[in-house]
């Protein structure tokens, strides 16, 4: 069966009244709804997959914090097992990803996207229309949140700058989203920054979406006049979005840019309301864990070294306590003018595969050095993008795009300055200019990688 993207607009558009009396309910009311919607997914999955069955065997009255953690690794190596539908089989994904109709429906029923494998290995999940529709509501939640005011007699036209590979998450819901209420242009954030700025230029959408990275430079666009678009609207959907990615935003369109968290495996997680006191944990449609490498919960107010989600719609893949890489913060204070139930985070380093480990100052083995500290340092350098790659011997290559003006003594003696701030041993710091910044099969500009 094969959906239009009207139907799903209008079935997302439902989906979406029913999400806005979530943001009314007391914390209590949010507590009941996720402890019946847990337990609800907890027995599909257990009576409809052969892994949980095992995974979870004699923990079935044992709270979720007790449960075993689900890693990609484990989930792909035992995708069929995990998966509740016998029609749902990791070869037969994989080779529909790889074929000449990925941009369609995998047997014309089921959404299929895939991660960019940047962890070593790639992740594919997969929904049916019900779960399809949730994915897209909750994306539609941020939305909703900021203003974006989308419906059956307001047509607000779009433009999305990040990924038109039909695998990735930003490509499938653009194009769900695509129809008479919400045009959507899908740009990828890989092609020539002179044609991304021609087609914006013509479409001039009330809606601008992108990558933190492209969002900032096209801001510098906008700035030096070369792009010319007047969004009523922009979101941050991927990367880190900094202190000086938003205020370049704002000056280049006199609008502050909403953030918002999401994941492949989740979609939305977290966003921004327009009272800016942080972002909402969408806590009716995802359990977030904030822990430590040891899966040990953290306190607010302090970064932890993963998050842990569990995705209480999913059902054709169930994902619980499914581990996540990022680097997230609780906020220590919870009030927003907005009241809505939802706990705040206020803070987001990155993603681990892109932290850099060098040798401790006092000889005590090594630390981490998460990216938001090059962003701190590397987002006041003028140039169409940037990014640090370690080498083997611990030594940093600074990659700088068309850089207007820098001095590379000076850029490289602030990078090592901000390093050994956290307790490292300097490393030496090489600038190169380069014509292109390199970018995952997604079209992400990653900051930081060890080589």
């Amino acid at each position: 069966m094969a959906f239009r993207s009207g139907e799903l607009v209008l079935a997302v558009l439902g989906r979406g009244r029913a999400l806005r009396r979530h943001d009314r309910w007391t914390p209590a009311q949010l507590g009941a709804h996720q402890d019946r919607a847990l337990s609800e997914l907890r027995q599909w999955a257990v009576r409809r997959s052969a892994f949980y069955r095992r995974f979870h065997a004699g923990r079935s009255d044992r709270p979720l914090t007790e449960l075993p953690v689900l890693t990609k690794a484990v989930l792909m190596d035992h995708f069929d097992e995990i998966s509740t539908r016998p029609d749902v089989r990791l070869a037969d994904l994989e080779r529909y990803l790889a074929g000449p109709d990925a941009a369609g429906l995998f047997r014309g029923r089921w959404f299929v996207c895939a991660t960019a494998g940047t962890t070593g290995r790639r992740g594919v999940f997969v929904w049916d229309r019900r779960g399809w529709v949730q994915v897209l509501a909750s994306y539609n939640r941020a939305f909703d949140w900021a203003g974006v005011a989308a419906g059956l007699t307001r047509r607000v036209s779009m433009a999305v700058v990040s990924s038109t590979n039909p695998s990735h998450q930003s490509a499938r819901v653009g194009a769900s989203v695509h129809s008479r209420w919400i045009p959507t242009l899908r740009i990828d954030s890989g092609d020539d920054v002179a044609g991304i700025v021609a087609r914006l230029n013509a479409a001039q959408p009330q809606v601008l979406v992108g990558y933190a990275s492209m969002l900032r430079l096209l801001a510098e666009e906008q700035v030096a006049g070369r792009l010319r678009v007047g969004p009523r609207f922009v979101f941050s959907a991927s990367e880190v979005l900094t202190d000086s990615t938003r205020a370049l935003a704002a000056q280049a369109w006199t609008i502050r840019p909403f953030n918002v968290y999401a994941a492949t495996e989740t979609s939305g997680i977290a966003a921004d309301c327009d009272r800016r006191a942080g972002m909402h944990l969408f806590e009716d449609l995802v359990i977030t864990e904030v822990v430590d490498e040891h899966h040990r919960p953290i306190p607010a107010g302090t970064f932890g070294a993963k998050v842990l989600v569990t995705v209480l719609f999913s059902r054709t893949l169930p994902l619980i306590r499914y581990e996540m890489s990022d680097s997230v913060r609780l906020a220590t204070d919870q009030r927003c003018g907005c009241g809505r139930p939802y706990r705040l985070l206020d803070a987001i380093q990155g993603r681990e595969q892109d932290t850099l480990r060098f040798p401790s100052l006092d000889g005590g083995g090594s630390r981490l050095v998460q990216p938001i500290v090059f962003h701190h340092v590397m987002d006041d350098v003028a140039a169409a993008g940037w990014q640090i790659a370690q080498r083997a011997d611990g030594h940093l290559d600074v990659l700088l795009a068309h850089p207007r003006t820098v001095d590379p003594e000076a850029l490289a003696a602030r990078l090592r300055s901000a390093v050994t701030a956290r307790g490292v041993a300097a490393p030496t710091v090489r600038v190169q200019i380069v014509d292109v910044i390199p970018r995952t099969p997604l079209g992400k500009a990653r900051s930081s990688s060890a080589h």
